[in-house]
C-alpha cells in the first residue's frame, strides 16, 4: 500500500464534501433533529490549537449524530463587530470592515482545511446589514415593550477603549477586552431591562439539567436573588428619606450609623447642607478612580462623614451619623446600607476606625462584640419588645412589625442590574433611535432599517467615535414631525449581536423577518452548545434573556435556547492559556501542513476529557500521527494476509474473540460519545481494537470476519478522523461517503462470552487446552477432554481429579 499522503487525501475529500453539499440540510419532520453549535467565534485572523479543540468537539458530535440517522444542523458564523477591528483600523490605517472581512476569509479557509462538517450555506456575520437589520428591529420591539430605556447612570468607563462597559465586562477590576483598569463616570446611556426577567432566568435553571452545575451556580450568584426589607430612614431636619435594603431586619435596633456610596444622589441633593462638602467631593473623586473590586476588597476601610447631616433610626428614634465610603456600591440594593457593627465584620472595622458605638442585638454562646462582630444565630437582646426572640424566628416577626409601623416593606432584591448596551465606538450596530427636540426620542421607522454604518469616515486615536462628527450620519429628519433631528451615535454592545444568532441560523437568508417561526421551532432549542465557562455570566445570561423575549414576541415557542452545555477546557502552552496577544500560541497552519487535519483533531480529542485543560505536547501529536499511519497500513494487513495452518476449533475461537472485542468497542465508543463526552476514552478503545487486529493472525482463515471488523473500526473513527476514513472506505469500493453512512450497532449477545479456553494440567504440567461452552457441566467438559486427540495420548488411565472455578465458571482442569 502506498504511503499515506495526508495533504492529498484531505484536499480530495474536502473538495468532494463541498461539491456534493452533503452537509447542507433542510427541515425534515420525518427525522429526529439534532442542533449542534459552538459559541460564535470572533474573527481574530488565525486559529490556534485552542480553537481547533473547541470546533473538533462540535464536529465529532455533529458527525456522530448524523451517522446515527438524525437531521443535523451544524453551521458557523462570525461575531464580527467589536473594538479590535476598530483599533486595527486606527493602527494600520485600514477600514474595520476590510480588516474584519480579511480575517473572516482567513479563518473560514482554516476551518474548511480542518474538515469540519459545517453547512456553510447558513453562514452569518453580525456585521452584515442583512443580519444587523434584525438586531435593530429587536431593539425597537424591546423599546415598544418598555424593555429599552435611556438614563443617566454612573457607569464603568475604560479610558483605553474609550467606551462604557457593562458590569459583566469588568473582570477583577479591569476591562475584559484590553486589561486596563476602569473608572466610574456619570453618562446618559441605553439600557435593556434584563431585570424584568431575573426571576425567570433563575427558574429556568430547572430546565437545564444538561448544564454544568458550576455554570448554574455562577449564574445564580450573579443574579443574586435575596429576600429582605426596604426601610426608610428619615434625614433629620429634611423632608427626605434614605432608602436601604437589608436581609437582616432583625438587627435594626443595632443600627448605629449609615453609609452611602460615593455616587449616591443624596450627597448632591444635600451638598449645601454638608459642612465638609469639599472633603467629601475629594473623596468621591478618588473613589471614582477605583474599580469595584478594589473598593470592596481593600482591607483598609476609608470614608468621610457627611457633617451636618444625620439620619433617624426608625426603631430606636435615635439620630445616627451618615458616612460615604467606597466599600458600598450603587450596583446592589439602594446604594446605601444601615450599618450594624456588632453583627457585620466590615461595619465593625469601620466603626472602630471612626469611633462609632457598637450595640449588640444578637447574643450567642461565644459572642464578644468588643473583639469582633458576631455573625451567627442567637437570641435578640437590646431589641425592645423583641428581646428574647430567637434570631432564626425574628426575620418575619420584625419584618411584619416594620410594615405595620409604616417605615418599610418586604421585597425581593436582585444583584442583577439592567444591561448597559450602548458603546461610544464606531464598529458596532447603530442604535436605531432619533433625538428630536420636539418629539423626544423616536425609533427609526422599520421600513428604514437597517440604519447603515457610514463607511467614508476617518479613524484617529482621539478615542472619539467618528459617528459623532459625521454630519451625513447624524443630521436627519424626525420620523414623527419631520423637523430637524439627530441620529443616536452610540452603537450596541457586541454581546447584543451574539444573543440571538443561534435562531438566525435556522433561517439565515430570510429578508422579511429575523427567521421563520416554523423553521425555528423545528430546529430550536440547540441540543448541544459548546463554549468557554468564562461566558457563564455574560453571553449565556444574555442569550437566555433574549430567547425569552423572542418567545414573548411570539417568534418561538420554547423557554430556553440550549438544552445541553459543554464548557471545554483550555489548551495551554507551558502552563499558560494560548493567546495571540501574549504570543504563546501553537499555529494551526504549521501543524496541519506537517501532520494533517486528522492528526490535529485526533490529538486535541485524545489528550484529555473535553472539560479539562491540557498542555500542548509535541510528543503527543507525534504519537497520534503514528496511530493514523497504523490504521492506514492495517488495510493491507487485513486484505493481504496469507493463510496459516490452524485447527477449526482454534479458528472459531479467535473469530469469536475478535468479534467480541469489536462489539465491546462499538458499545463503549457509542456510550462515550453520546452520553459521556469522553472522547479520549472512546479513542483509547479504538486504539485497543487496532492493536487487537494487528495481533490477530487469522485474517485469511476467518471468512472475511477481520475485514468486517476493520470496516467497523473505520466507521468508529469517521467522526474523529474523517478524511482518513473516507479514503479507506472508498478503497473498499463504497460509493457513498462514510460521513453519511449508518453508525455501527453492537450485539449484546456476542459481547457475552459463549465459549472459553480451558487449560488442561496433567501431573503438574500443561498438556493442552480445550474450547468449551461457558455453561457446560463437568460431565460435558469431560467429554470434550476425552475427544481431544492431543490430550488423549497423555491420559493412560489417569482421571480428572479437580475442576478449578472462578465465578461459577470452569477455568482449569487438573488430571492425575
Amino acid at each position: 500500500m502506498i504511503e499515506y499522503n495526508h495533504l492529498k487525501v484531505e484536499k480530495k475529500w474536502q473538495k468532494k464534501w463541498f461539491e456534493s453539499k452533503i452537509f447542507e440540510i433542510k427541515e425534515d419532520s420525518k427525522k429526529e433533529k439534532y442542533y449542534c453549535l459552538e459559541m460564535l467565534p470572533y474573527p481574530s485572523g488565525n486559529l490556534h490549537m485552542g480553537h481547533v479543540r473547541n470546533y473538533s468537539i462540535g464536529d465529532i458530535c455533529a458527525r456522530f449524530h448524523r451517522m446515527k440517522g438524525k437531521n443535523v444542523l451544524y453551521t458557523a458564523g462570525w461575531d464580527a463587530f467589536g473594538l479590535p477591528a476598530e483599533n486595527a483600523a486606527i493602527k494600520n490605517k485600514i477600514h474595520p470592515k476590510k480588516w474584519t472581512k480579511q480575517n473572516i476569509a482567513c479563518m473560514k479557509e482554516q476551518l474548511k482545511v480542518l474538515g469540519f462538517s459545517y453547512d456553510w450555506n447558513r453562514e452569518i456575520s453580525t456585521c452584515d446589514p442583512k443580519y444587523y437589520k434584525w438586531t435593530q428591529w429587536f431593539f425597537i420591539k424591546m423599546w415598544e415593550k418598555g424593555l429599552v430605556f435611556r438614563k443617566n447612570a454612573n457607569v464603568n468607563w475604560c479610558s483605553s477603549c474609550q467606551t462604557v462597559l457593562a458590569n459583566e465586562q469588568i473582570l477583577n477590576g479591569v476591562c475584559w477586552r484590553c486589561g486596563s483598569h476602569t473608572e466610574h463616570r456619570d453618562l446618559e446611556q441605553w439600557f435593556i431591562k434584563i431585570t424584568d426577567y431575573a426571576d425567570e432566568l433563575l427558574e429556568g435553571h430547572k430546565q437545564l439539567g444538561g448544564w454544568p452545575e458550576q455554570v448554574l451556580s455562577m449564574q445564580k450568584n450573579w443574579i443574586g436573588k435575596s429576600y429582605g426589607v426596604e426601610i426608610n430612614f428619615k434625614i433629620s431636619g429634611f423632608c427626605k428619606n434614605l432608602k436601604i435594603f437589608t436581609t437582616c431586619p432583625d438587627t435594626i435596633f443595632g443600627v448605629t450609623f449609615m453609609v452611602v456610596a460615593p455616587e449616591h444622589e443624596i450627597i448632591n441633593e444635600l451638598k449645601f447642607k454638608i459642612k465638609n462638602y469639599e472633603q467629601v467631593a475629594k473623596y468621591i473623586l478618588a473613589s471614582g478612580r477605583k474599580s469595584n473590586i478594589e473598593r470592596t476588597s481593600s482591607k483598609e476601610k476609608t470614608g468621610v462623614r457627611l457633617e451636618g447631616v444625620n439620619a433617624l433610626n426608625p426603631a430606636t428614634k435615635k439620630e445616627i451619623p451618615i458616612f460615604t465610603a467606597d466599600y458600598v456600591l450603587m450596583g446592589y440594593g439602594k446604594g446605601a446600607i444601615m450599618a450594624v457593627p456588632a453583627h457585620d465584620q466590615r461595619d465593625w472595622e469601620f466603626a472602630k476606625k471612626f469611633d462609632i458605638p457598637v450595640i449588640e442585638v444578637i447574643k450567642g454562646n461565644n459572642s464578644d462584640t468588643n473583639k469582633h462582630a458576631y455573625e451567627d444565630e442567637g437570641i435578640l437582646v437590646n431589641s425592645g419588645e423583641f428581646t428574647g426572640v430567637k434570631s432564626v424566628d425574628a426575620f418575619n416577626i420584625v419584618s411584619n412589625w416594620i410594615e405595620k409601623q409604616g417605615f418599610g416593606k418586604k421585597i425581593v432584591n436582585f444583584k442583577l442590574k439592567d444591561w448597559l448596551v450602548s458603546r461610544q465606538r464606531y464598529w458596532g450596530v447603530p442604535i436605531p433611535m432619533i433625538h428630536c427636540d420636539h418629539c423626544g426620542i423616536i425609533p427609526v421607522s422599520e421600513k428604514e432599517l437597517p440604519v447603515l454604518l457610514p463607511e467614508d469616515l476617518e479613524f484617529t486615536r482621539t478615542g472619539k467615535s467618528p459617528l459623532k462628527i459625521s454630519k451625513a450620519f447624524v443630521n436627519v429628519k424626525c420620523p414623527k414631525c419631520d423637523k430637524d433631528a439627530s441620529r443616536e451615535t452610540d452603537t450596541m454592545d457586541t454581546f447584543v449581536d451574539s444573543s440571538w444568532y443561534y435562531a438566525r441560523y435556522c433561517d439565515s437568508h430570510n429578508d422579511n423577518a429575523p427567521f421563520d417561526s416554523a423553521k425555528a421551532n423545528y430546529w430550536m432549542p440547540v441540543n448541544q452548545y459548546i463554549g468557554g465557562i468564562e461566558h457563564a455570566c455574560m453571553h449565556l445570561i444574555y442569550a437566555r434573556f433574549w430567547f425569552k423575549v423572542m418567545r414573548d414576541l411570539g417568534l418561538i415557542k420554547y423557554d430556553e435556547p440550549f438544552v445541553n452545555l459543554l464548557t471545554q477546557g483550555m489548551v495551554t502552552l507551558s502552563g499558560s492559556a494560548m493567546s495571540k496577544s501574549k504570543g504563546n500560541v501553537v499555529n494551526s497552519d504549521e501543524i496541519l501542513i506537517k501532520y494533517g487535519a486528522d492528526t490535529a483533531r485526533l490529538f486535541v480529542l485524545f489528550a484529555a476529557p473535553p472539560q479539562k485543560q491540557f498542555d500542548w505536547s509535541s510528543s503527543g501529536i507525534e504519537g497520534c500521527w503514528r496511530f493514523i499511519n497504523r490504521v492506514w497500513r492495517l488495510f493491507d494487513v487485513v486484505r493481504s494476509a496469507k493463510p496459516i495452518t490452524i485447527t477449526d476449533i482454534a479458528s472459531q475461537k479467535n473469530k469469536d474473540d475478535i468479534l467480541r472485542i469489536m462489539h465491546k468497542t462499538v458499545k463503549k465508543v457509542t456510550a462515550d460519545i453520546e452520553k459521556e463526552f469522553q472522547f479520549n476514552t472512546a479513542i483509547s478503545s479504538i486504539m485497543e481494537l487496532v492493536n487487537a487486529l494487528y495481533s490477530y493472525k487469522y485474517h485469511a482463515n476467518d471468512d472475511g470476519v477481520s475485514l468486517e471488523v476493520y470496516k467497523v473500526l473505520i466507521l468508529l473513527l469517521a467522526p474523529i478522523t474523517p478524511h482518513l476514513c473516507e479514503e479507506i472506505w472508498e478503497k473498499f469500493g463504497n460509493n457513498e461517503c462514510i460521513s453519511i453512512h449508518a453508525w455501527p450497532v453492537f450485539d449484546e449477545s456476542v459481547i457475552k462470552e459463549s465459549s472459553i479456553e480451558i487449560p488442561v494440567q496433567i501431573n503438574g504440567k500443561l498438556k493442552g487446552r480445550i474450547i468449551a461452552s461457558v455453561d457446560m457441566s463437568e460431565e460435558e467438559v469431560k467429554k470434550v477432554v476425552m475427544f481431544d486427540k492431543k490430550i488423549l495420548v497423555h491420559l493412560k488411565g489417569k482421571q480428572i481429579v479437580k475442576f478449578i472455578y472462578v465465578k461459577s465458571k470452569i477455568v482449569a482442569i487438573v488430571i492425575k
